[in-house]
């Protein structure tokens, strides 16, 4: 059922009775993915790195093109699609200096856009690439999490392991650490299809030249040389997973995964991370089968659970 659009008074009565917030900046990456920075009108909260906060525009605003259609009956029109997201990082400032999120003026958001889900019409994300700046939205006051560096200390070495967009936390926990002085070695290795979908690579690279005890690493999976055994660098498709058992992720950043003093962090898709579900019957709980986890728990690594410390981080707002 298409809904009528309503009136532009209705309009902006919802607006002014939902909205909390005012984009600042665009900055388009490619067609389907951009980074948004958001400045609550109550202003930006203290938080720590990891942690994530929801973004919420109408059902009666309009959607970029190219997506899924979306039947929408009068009852929805007047309703607010939400999302939780996490606070990505600028990383560096104006003056090229280091930049903690919490020391930001801003939310930054870094969103991929959804054009298609087999089970209902994408909402929010088809709203969000409308955006300009200037224009209002819903932005949480509340930021949370559990996924921080708490209990990491000084000296531990630290690894960042995300696919897409699951690096936006990372950046944020990465400019923390090296804000901080953090003393041990940290890595972040980013699995994508193209490397255009690797909107920080640069700033990541810059952090790479004037620290160093860091280190940045990139997959990808759909560019030629991970396609056509003709090509003459290929390599074939490599996931993080691959990366890891083989051995090549810590003869590139030149330490070993200890688990005695490694923290690894994980973000990102679900199949990648392979969270551990509760056996039928049972309270023990098992990870999935081909995913991070079930990797490092082979190597000796516990994941980390509510009151059950570990060293395997993983982001649980799926």
């Amino acid at each position: 059922m298409i809904a009528p659009a309503l009136d532009s008074r209705e309009v902006e009565r919802l607006r002014r009775a939902h909205y909390n917030a005012v984009v600042t900046q665009v900055t388009p990456v490619h067609d389907d993915l951009r980074i948004l920075r958001v400045v609550p009108d109550g202003g930006v909260p203290p938080f720590r790195g990891g942690q994530f906060t929801s973004l919420g525009l109408g059902y009666w605003e309009p959607r970029t093109p190219g997506v899924q259609d979306e039947p929408l009956d009068a009852r929805r029109l007047q309703r607010v699609a939400k999302r939780a997201y996490s606070l990505s990082c600028s990383l560096l400032d104006e003056r090229g200096e280091i930049l903690p999120a919490q020391r930001q003026p801003y939310f930054e958001f870094y969103i991929a856009l959804v054009r298609y889900a087999e089970l209902h019409p994408p909402t929010l994300t088809p709203r969000l690439f409308a955006l300009a700046p200037g224009q209002r939205l819903f932005a949480d006051p509340r930021v949370v999490g559990a996924y921080t560096l708490e209990g990491v200390a000084p000296t531990d070495n630290v690894l960042f392991l995300a696919t897409g967009t699951g690096e936006a936390p990372h950046n944020a926990m990465i400019a923390e650490l090296l804000a901080g002085g953090h003393q041990g070695r940290l890595a972040s290795a980013v699995s994508v299809r193209y490397r255009h979908d690797l909107a920080y690579a640069d700033l990541h690279r810059r952090l790479e030249r004037r620290f160093d005890n860091y280190r940045y690493f990139v997959l990808t999976t759909r560019e030629p040389e991970n396609l056509d055994p003709a090509h003459p660098s290929y390599r074939g498709k490599r996931h993080l997973q691959d990366y890891v058992r083989s051995g090549d992720l810590e003869r590139d950043a030149g330490w070993p995964l200890d688990p005695e003093r490694t923290h690894i962090f994980l973000c990102g898709n679900p199949a990648m991370i392979g969270v551990p579900l509760r056996d039928p019957g049972s309270t023990a709980r098992r990870p999935q089968p081909g995913g991070m986890i079930e990797l490092l728990v082979q190597r000796g690594f516990v994941p980390d659970e509510p009151r059950q410390p570990g060293h395997v981080h993983f982001e649980r707002f799926w």
